[in-house]
């Protein structure tokens, strides 16, 4: 397949849109690449109340709507980032056959989901209560709808090495996501079936977010057919995004 015919769909992580992507996406457009950045459901610009997203189905659906609309015989490669790896996995799950590749950049990667406490003690960030907002949309004797970061902690957490106007914007765009529904991310199916699409992890070595612990972690529970690293915060799309795109071309 040339190169100007690859399709690379970009999902983003908790909190974050499409709009998280755009220094990737002029890097690999800028190469010939064809790219999609899509909003999951009350991320970015994507007009859902995250209180009102009880389901992954329904978080996860912009993906799935994508997919599902490809012409016959296209395949994509998927980039997921932090908990958009989730959703790559539950792509995977479905597409088996339009799925050519699918990279998660420091982003969960259990074959499952989060089938367990373990899986949720690997695959998610371990935030103090002190740093985050919860909204209990649902009432407060129920678990809580939605997390934000609170706006002093993201910089450390998130892109603590990324110029800082682009920690400002972050801050000026991120939302707050739907933690109940993300929580039930759960997949049946065969794992065999699943390592018929090439996978591969980019580590992030200086990672406040989804630590490198846990990133090792799940590389050793699941290994993918390719583990790459890069010195960076939990943003490399911010911090680092020449070396980014260098890793991911490499990879194909």
């Amino acid at each position: 397949m040339g190169m100007s015919k690859e399709h690379f769909v970009l999902v983003h992580g908790e909190g974050h849109g499409a709009w998280s992507w755009f220094k990737l996406r002029w890097l690999l457009e800028g190469s010939g690449y064809r790219v999609t950045c899509i909003d999951l459901a009350g991320g970015g610009v994507d007009p859902t109340d995250p209180n009102k997203i009880h389901s992954f189905d329904q978080y996860n659906k912009p993906l799935i709507d994508l997919i599902s609309a490809l012409p016959d015989g296209e395949k994509v490669i998927l980039v997921g980032h932090s908990t958009g790896g989730l959703c790559l996995i539950h792509a995977m799950h479905e597409f088996i056959d339009r799925i050519k590749q699918a990279v998660f950049v420091a982003a969960t990667m259990l074959p499952f989901g989060l089938q367990t406490d373990e899986d949720k003690k690997d695959g998610l960030p371990n935030l103090p209560e002190e740093e985050v907002q919860l909204t209990f949309g649902a009432g407060p004797d129920d678990p809580p709808t939605t997390v934000a970061l609170r706006p002093e902690f993201q910089r450390d957490r998130l892109s603590q090495q990324s110029p800082e106007e682009e920690s400002v914007l972050a801050s000026m765009l991120m939302r707050p996501w739907p933690e109940t529904a993300i929580g039930t991310a759960r997949f049946e199916g065969d794992d065999e079936r699943l390592n018929r699409i090439k996978r591969v992890f980019i580590k992030t070595q200086r990672d406040h977010m989804l630590d490198p612990q846990q990133q090792d972690s799940m590389i050793k529970k699941w290994p993918p057919s390719e583990v790459l690293a890069i010195d960076t915060d939990h943003c490399p799309f911010f911090s680092a995004p020449e070396q980014l795109f260098n890793l991911i071309v490499k990879s194909l």
